[in-house]
């Protein structure tokens, strides 16, 4: 197995979201990063989990609100297929229970869709050392 360093490594990102237009801007704006790789998109959970099967993300950028399958259902199979992928809850609901949603075991962070582009780069890449340090819980 060859051993990367932390500063060589890219940081594999699947971004799942049921508005194109959203993916794609995502895309743009991770595409833009150093050490940073979109491995796929996804428009729900189904394809979310069939992506984490093929491509093994560091990070997922998780809609919660989607048709066929929703964030949430598709959180708990993508943490079973794959624990240390960090998931990043993305969400445009305003009455959405963050304590509810931090609570929830397959959820490592919560941002609402009207973050900054700045701070959701920070909080991939935040997500994405822990991902690969392996100091995950559980």
């Amino acid at each position: 197995m060859l051993m990367l360093s932390c500063e060589l490594s890219t940081l594999r990102v699947l971004v799942v979201d049921d508005h194109e237009l959203t993916r794609l801007t995502l895309q743009l704006v991770f595409s833009g990063q150093e050490n940073i790789q979109v491995v796929g998109l996804a428009s729900n959970g189904e394809e979310a989990i069939e992506m984490v099967k093929r491509y093994h993300p560091d990070v997922i950028i998780l809609d919660l609100q989607m048709p066929v399958m929703d964030g949430w259902s598709a959180s708990g199979h993508i943490k079973a297929i794959s624990p240390n992928t960090q998931i990043l809850a993305y969400s445009s609901v305003e009455d959405i229970n963050i304590q509810e949603t931090t609570a929830m075991p397959s959820f490592d962070n919560f941002c609402k869709k009207d973050v900054s582009t700045t701070e959701l780069i920070a909080l991939v890449r935040q997500l994405g050392q822990r991902a690969g340090d392996g100091s995950v819980a559980g």
